[in-house]
């Protein structure tokens, strides 16, 4: 099953990951990790208004971080939503460029989506000038560059996407770097019976998991059944 596993494995997102990982601390990747941190904001908003809430307003700061304050749904999923939402948009962008030729089209929805998102809820001048000019650049990059590089820059989203959940939560839960984590504030308001480091080494061993399985699918060759249609032809 392990080899299996391995053998599945796309070598572009394997060097994509490695190359994340060795730059994680530095500039290059500070932008991807904003992103990430806007898309975990957005999924506890979307959690609330998927729960019958809805969003007051979401800021992103430089330090990335930020807040998305929220009003009625169900609190226990709001605050569930942040890692987890951001784990499963990394995912979904990974499985759709391994599955699919849309990649233009792709990069063209997330930034016409940051836009929105940007216009209506941004509170805060960082936060909003990122998520206009982040999703500026994703519509160009989707409309004048080709499908090949759309590809390229959504496996590496997807990918940081994906490790980020992962990181954060440790740094959240286990170093403890963070004093109002969701997994703190999931303790303290719903859940008091349930330590804040058991919600955090749960939401990491499912990042881990999910980020393994959309790993396993992405790797499947998606020109394969092509291949096949032409051996049939012939």
């Amino acid at each position: 099953m392990i080899i299996k596993f391995f053998k599945r494995l796309d070598i572009r997102l394997i060097g994509i990951f490695i190359v994340i990982v060795l730059l994680w601390n530095t500039e290059f990747v500070y932008p991807l990790k904003i992103f990430v941190v806007f898309m975990h904001e957005v999924s506890h908003g979307l959690a609330a208004l998927a729960t019958g809430g809805s969003i007051k307003e979401i800021q992103i700061v430089q330090q990335e971080g930020g807040h998305a304050i929220t009003a009625g749904g169900s609190r226990f999923w709001t605050l569930t939503a942040g890692y987890l939402g951001s784990l499963m948009w990394g995912g979904l962008i990974l499985i759709l460029v391994a599955r699919t030729h849309l990649g233009k089209l792709i990069s063209a929805v997330i930034g016409i989506g940051m836009i929105l998102i940007s216009v209506f809820y941004l509170r805060n001048t960082f936060g909003f000038l990122f998520g206009v000019g982040f999703g500026g650049v994703l519509i160009l990059v989707g409309r004048l560059l080709p499908e090949s590089v759309n590809e390229w820059l959504l496996r590496v989203i997807g990918l940081t996407s994906c490790l980020y959940a992962i990181l954060d939560i440790k740094s959240d839960i286990i170093d403890r770097s963070h004093l109002r984590s969701d997994a703190r504030m999931l303790h303290e308001e719903i859940t008091p019976y349930i330590p804040t480091v058991v919600w955090g080494v749960l939401w990491m061993a499912i990042a881990i998991v999910v980020t393994l399985c959309v790993l396993y699918i992405a790797g499947k060759d998606r020109e394969k059944p092509e291949a096949l249609e032409g051996e049939i032809e012939q």
